[in-house]
């Protein structure tokens, strides 16, 4: 899925394109109004996150011109501002959600997967698979970036999604990290050498009984991961 960051502010937009792409979006961003029509014709993104201060066109300017056109492609505003009328504003012309500056990684986070669940489920973004799986005791619904286990629900991100598929679909064979690089970040991708492994840590802190003796994914030495 991808997502369109238009901030003007480098270090926000640095911070935003960090925060969604460990999310596993694929992030395009523009530092101004004018560019991000450019860039949403261009590259025709699954879901805009608009400053709503921008220089050029503001945020409010951006999402009127793609309404006129796409009414359904999920829009977040970001503002420094907090007054009430501006947020009436925004939802008015078409936003699906409105984040305050200075807001934290969490509240960010939260918001665009509850967005991403909403259209992955009203199908107004593509999803690779619609269909539930099941990896060990674990149900996973990508549609609701969620796992289910014994009634207890996990959140998952479209990147830890895509990890569980493929291991579900590799299923008893050694997988990688390479493999798991092409998957689940993109073969145009070089993350760090400890970006696989880090991701597998945190995924098996939300899903192993005992994230340090795991029983879903096992380290094999020298080799990669496994799922039996």
């Amino acid at each position: 899925m991808k997502i369109l960051v238009a901030e003007d502010d480098e270090n926000i937009r640095n911070g935003l394109y960090e925060i969604f792409d460990n999310e596993g979006y694929d992030v395009v961003t523009a530092i101004n109004g004018a560019e991000a029509l450019k860039q949403y014709k261009a590259e025709k993104p699954d879901m805009l996150c608009l400053d709503v201060m921008m220089p050029e066109a503001s945020g409010f300017d951006v999402c009127r011109e793609i309404r006129k056109s796409d009414a359904n492609i999920p829009i977040i505003f970001l503002t420094a501002k907090g007054q009430e009328i501006d947020k009436v504003m925004g939802l008015e012309i078409g936003a699906d959600d409105y984040i305050v500056k200075p807001f934290g990684v969490h509240e960010v986070i939260a918001r665009v997967r509850a967005i991403t669940r909403r259209a992955l489920q009203n199908k107004s973004v593509p999803a690779s698979s619609d269909e539930s799986f099941i990896v060990e005791k674990l149900e996973i619904d990508p549609s609701e970036l969620k796992a289910r286990r014994d009634g207890q629900e996990i959140d998952l991100s479209l990147r830890e999604v895509k990890i569980l598929k493929l291991f579900h679909d590799y299923k008893g064979k050694v997988v990688d990290r390479d493999t798991l690089l092409d998957h689940c970040w993109g073969e145009h991708v070089m993350p760090e050498s400890r970006t696989v492994d880090q991701h597998i840590a945190a995924l098996r802190k939300k899903i192993e009984a005992d994230p340090k003796n795991p029983e879903i994914i096992k380290t094999v030495h020298n080799a990669g991961y496994r799922y039996e």
